[in-house]
């Protein structure tokens, strides 16, 4: 899985192709939409939100290995 990346904004949101679809870093569009300073807070918080409310959309995220910042690779919560 080759970690590519979108421009929204000209916010960098990290994509990957999996099983033919393309999934999006959940964090990168939260920081693009949101401009906050602390996206994977937010995210955090959020995601907590959606669970306890029963969101669907806390169903689908899926979580794949991206290219994080630093070059490594690592599980990011993604979605389609």
């Amino acid at each position: 899985m080759d970690t590519k990346i979108a421009l929204f904004q000209n916010k960098e949101i990290r994509k990957t192709l999996h099983n033919e679809e393309w999934w999006f870093s959940v964090v990168d569009i939260v920081e693009a939409l949101t401009d906050s300073s602390a996206p994977r807070r937010y995210w955090s918080d959020l995601k907590i939100k959606l669970q306890n409310e029963g969101s669907e959309l806390y169903e689908k995220i899926v979580q794949l290995k991206l290219t994080a910042p630093d070059g490594k690779k690592r599980e990011t919560d993604c979605i389609n």
